[in-house]
């Protein structure tokens, strides 16, 4: 979340440790889970969009201050009474009346009044681009999924002590990353969430690699909660905005960089928010089947560009399309990854850049059809520069433990060779998670592409001579090879089975 000027608040209360924040977003969602949102997918989604105004009213609040003091103009998104300040803080106006009104006047707002408003934003005549990404983030909404009034101000009063201005980021990670690491609990515990979900030090070690740079668009054609997006923005971005040289260059990351695609229903809105906490302005999140083209909602993604400079995701491992998608494609497949592959190919310009997560099935399978074909077009359109192989349990706390690949590639020549380097043998679980540290070595040789214990570089004709079987397989493994022969093997077994034997006599003797 950007930093605001200092200012007056009503908020005595600080965090100035990891410890704490962690501790007041826990205590938000013990509330939730006791007033009928058991799961984190039901409070997750529920927290988003509370958290969501609040975070937008103190922006907007600061907007209008920076405004007057240039003797601008502002139009604010939400008006009385339906901003934070009205309904949700303490000190509210509205909030005050309602409290005071008949008993169930505070939901009867909420549910009547507020969500329907702001639902119904984008359908305003001449609506501001914020106000459709508000109208979006309520599209999934019909009301509070919280069960009493008693239980939903108290979700109020602690979220409203959370601001910009009170969370020292010196100590403290910045509200989008702890909000990150909500998102994760909806991917846990068998809440069938993990397929949105990428882990965060996967991510960064792609966007890394790609390095996105300020006037490039970087596009997600399957963006989940928005976290490659999200830590392209950080990236650019840099610390404190330190990458930062113009007014201009800032205003073109927040409303003309970022593009993606989402179809879940659930998971859209919670993207949205998600770039918004980042700093990211008009997040341009097309909602709908990207495969089969099929919108639901394209209001956001007008004037996207045709083409991308970057593009990064991670497509659902062992998703399924029927033909409608097919038809869309040259290479006729249900493989959702083979054909998500052909679409970022083919929304690459020359020159664009491309890190994209595959799991190992399309890099040896070579029975079928479709998937030579897709790895033909890749290796001729584009040069394929690296692929890291990465630990069988990367995804293990996404709810997945599929063996999966990083793929690299530039779009506009054909692949001579690749380099490839094997994180295979870390040892990955839920309690030891895949780190940053992991990826040091293969951040060092990856610009001279070296040779190294667990990096090699294969020749495009080999690659063609096996059908375009694209495993890594590294030669240098170290593995444990038995040279006994069958004769030596059975002596052994032999004396073993006299052994067991010596054993049993002396039992019976006991006896």
């Amino acid at each position: 979340m950007p930093q605001v000027s200092p200012r007056k608040n009503s908020n005595s209360r600080t965090f100035n440790s990891q410890q704490s924040l962690n501790g007041a977003i826990k205590s938000i969602c013990d509330i939730m889970r006791r007033s009928n949102c058991a799961g984190a997918l039901q409070y997750v989604p529920e927290l988003t969009w509370i958290l969501f105004l609040r975070i937008l009213d103190e922006r907007e609040a600061h907007e209008a201050e920076t405004a007057e003091a240039v003797a601008a103009d502002y139009q604010p998104s939400l008006e009385a009474p339906y901003r934070w300040r009205d309904w949700a803080a303490p000190e509210g106006v509205r909030r005050k009346e309602l409290q005071n009104g008949a008993l169930g006047a505070f939901f009867a707002f909420v549910n009547g009044d507020l969500i329907p408003r702001l639902k119904g934003l984008r359908e305003r005549p001449n609506s501001a681009a914020r106000q459709k990404v508000i109208s979006e983030i309520f599209s999934g909404i019909e009301r509070t999924r919280i069960d009493t009034e008693r239980n939903f101000l108290d979700v109020l009063d602690k979220v409203h002590e959370i601001s910009a201005e009170n969370v020292d980021t010196t100590h403290v990670f910045t509200l989008s990353q702890v909000y990150e690491g909500l998102l994760l609990k909806m991917g846990e515990k068998g809440n069938d969430g993990g397929q949105f979900f990428t882990p965060r030090e996967i991510i960064r070690a792609m966007v890394r690699v790609i390095d996105p740079k300020v006037g490039e668009t970087v596009y997600d054609p399957g963006c989940g909660t928005g976290g490659f997006l999200a830590q392209s923005f950080e990236h650019m971005a840099g610390p404190d905005n330190r990458n930062i040289t113009s007014p201009d260059q800032l205003e073109t990351l927040k409303v003309r960089t970022f593009y993606g695609r989402e179809k879940d229903n659930a998971i859209y809105p919670i993207a949205l928010a998600n770039l918004v906490l980042h700093g990211i302005d008009e997040p341009h999140v097309w909602h709908g089947n990207t495969l089969t083209g099929a919108e639901t909602y394209g209001g956001l993604f007008a004037g996207a560009p045709a083409l991308y400079d970057v593009v990064l995701m991670n497509p659902p491992f062992g998703g399924k399309e029927g033909k409608e998608a097919q038809t869309r494609f040259a290479y006729k497949t249900g493989a959702t990854q083979v054909l998500f592959l052909q679409h970022v190919i083919d929304g690459l310009k020359a020159g664009g850049r491309c890190g994209i997560v595959l799991d190992e099935g399309v890099l040896f399978r070579i029975n079928e059809t479709a998937f030579a074909q897709t790895k033909r077009k890749l290796l001729d359109e584009c040069d394929l520069w690296c692929i890291l192989s990465l630990p069988a349990g990367a995804f293990v706390n996404a709810g997945a433990g599929v063996k999966t690949n990083l793929l690299f590639f530039t779009k506009g020549r054909p692949t001579e060779r690749i380099w490839y380097y094997d994180l295979s043998d870390v040892k990955v679980g839920k309690k030891s998670p895949l780190t940053l540290e992991k990826f040091e070595e293969f951040f060092r040789l990856l610009p001279t592409r070296a040779d190294s214990e667990h990096s090699w570089t294969v020749e495009r004709k080999e690659i063609d001579g096996r059908g375009y079987d694209l495993k890594a397989v590294n030669p240098h493994a170290k593995t444990d090879e038995d040279t006994r022969t069958p004769e030596e093997l059975l002596d052994i077994i032999e004396a073993k089975g006299r052994e067991v034997a010596d054993a049993v006599a002396e039992l019976r003797k006991l006896l």
